[in-house]
């Protein structure tokens, strides 16, 4: 069990282009964790910390230090990614800066030492052994099934995109300078130690990475050694620096990071210009025009007391809003999450299977985490008269192999439009563990089956 829990990096995510999936099995050690649920999974890594009290004192707030004495956990971890899995990866085809980093911390600096194009394992062992440098690989979870099934339940339990990066550094050496990040981290210690040191953050919930110079971070809040099995949490902006120790062979550990870019700010832009939309329908004042030369102004102080009349209106109408629309924000996450964790050909995914959903079937929700609902302008129409569409995108086909790996030309949506005045039917669907087909709100039975028969055949519902 672990053995006690304190209070206490993540290095900046890359934005490579795709690889070809490859999978790297490791044994190891039963899982320690709950896959039963998003929550039972988020709980269980956390553990004993209950996540009323991680949300509470912890989340965006200030670090979490978890260290246990538990020889399961730690197998379990280590299992996860090990140094010697590199060996079967470069025989496949990983590349320099895709794929993997070779870099070392260099009187403060990041120094990297990639080479061009593919990576041989013994090149990358030669830079590790002889330059002391860390090996950083990116977006292990394409590659590695278990990390893929912890961080696809993590994206439902977060409702925001999970990447990682794994860092493989030689003893009495360090691969990054002190910086900070923009997302989320939760570090798990899979092989040999780690020395941490943390600071006070000098932009709280940081919106960008930053390096920060040694002289300006003062000394350590926070100062420990990670074992294998031990868990760190930290806030974005949360400064950081971590060695490994002389005496040891390496260190091996897991960021897996979130919430980047996914703040109240981030939210109001995602969906103000919807709500700007549908105000300017019915109120002339946000369709009247501008002053004249308003734009060729050096100053636009004069126009303050308007504008901010203008959001005055458009908060009392907020405050009634039903459905906002979001623009990118939920399209974006769920295009770009991983597909649901699966064991063999994932047929289940792609090919619709049981019985054909009719007037009289009862009918349920599959795959709820992979799914969004949500209202937006019909994108085939720019128009005065545009209409409002009901959307659903899911990611059940989403290509694991390009998870966080910014290659934006491969990314595709998976998903259907309705009518809006199918929306109704549609949360019927979405609020219940099982409805039949002739009980859902629309006109006329043909409607009711067209429905169901799309949603089952995109694999959406099951019939019961």
């Amino acid at each position: 069990m672990p053995k006690k829990v304190k209070p206490a990096g993540n290095e900046k995510e890359q934005s490579p282009v795709p690889c070809k999936q490859v999978k790297v099995e490791a044994a190891g050690g039963p899982s320690t964790l709950n896959f039963e649920s998003p929550s039972g999974l988020f709980e269980s890594l956390i553990s004993p910390t209950n996540i009323e009290t991680f949300f509470k004192e912890f989340w965006e707030q200030k670090p979490l230090l978890i260290q246990r004495d538990d020889p399961a956990v730690a197998a379990y971890y280590q299992s996860l990614f090990r140094l010697t899995d590199l060996k079967s990866l470069c025989s496949q085809g990983i590349y320099y800066g895709r794929d993997v980093n070779v870099c070392r911390c260099v009187h403060g600096k990041k120094k990297v030492l990639n080479k061009d194009g593919k990576a041989h394992f013994l090149q990358l062992r030669k830079d590790f052994d002889q330059k002391r440098a860390t090996i950083q690989f990116h977006q292990p979870q394409r590659f590695k099934d278990e990390l893929w099934r912890i961080q696809e339940k993590l994206e439902c339990y977060f409702g925001s995109l999970v990447g990682s990066n794994v860092y493989i550094t030689p003893g009495g050496s360090q691969g990054l300078p002190p910086h900070y990040d923009d997302v989320e981290v939760f570090i798990l210690q899979l092989e040999g130690e780690k020395h941490w040191r943390l600071y006070k953050p000098t932009v709280a919930l940081a919106r960008e990475y930053s390096v920060e110079a040694e002289a300006r971070i003062g000394t350590p809040t926070h100062e420990f050694t990670l074992k294998p099995g031990d868990l760190l949490y930290f806030p974005r902006g949360t400064i950081h620096q971590a060695d490994t120790p002389s005496g040891l062979t390496h260190s091996t550990h897991v960021t897996i990071s979130t919430y980047q870019n996914n703040s109240w700010g981030d939210f109001l832009l995602d969906t103000i210009s919807g709500l700007v939309f549908d105000t300017a329908k019915e109120d002339i004042t946000l369709r009247t025009g501008i002053p004249r030369q308003l734009l060729m102004q050096v100053e636009t102080t004069t126009v303050a007391t308007r504008l901010s009349g203008v959001l005055r209106t458009l908060a009392d109408r907020l405050e009634s809003t039903k459905e906002l629309l979001s623009s990118d924000m939920k399209k974006d996450f769920v295009m770009h999450r991983l597909p649901p964790y699966y064991t063999g050909d994932g047929t289940e995914l792609s090919i619709p299977g049981g019985k054909l959903p009719r007037l009289d079937s009862i009918v349920s929700l599959q795959f709820k985490d992979h799914i969004i609902l949500t209202v937006g302008p019909d994108q085939d129409r720019s128009d005065e008269a545009q209409e409002k569409m009901v959307y659903i995108y899911h990611s059940l086909k989403n290509r694991r192999e390009i998870h966080m790996m910014g290659n934006e030309e491969e990314i595709e949506s998976h998903g259907l439009r309705f009518p809006f005045s199918h929306v109704d039917a549609l949360k019927q669907i979405w609020n219940s563990s099982a409805i039949s087909v002739k009980d859902l709100k629309l006109t006329t039975d043909e409607e009711k089956e067209s429905l169901v028969l799309s949603l089952w055949t995109e694999c959406l519902i099951q019939v019961i």
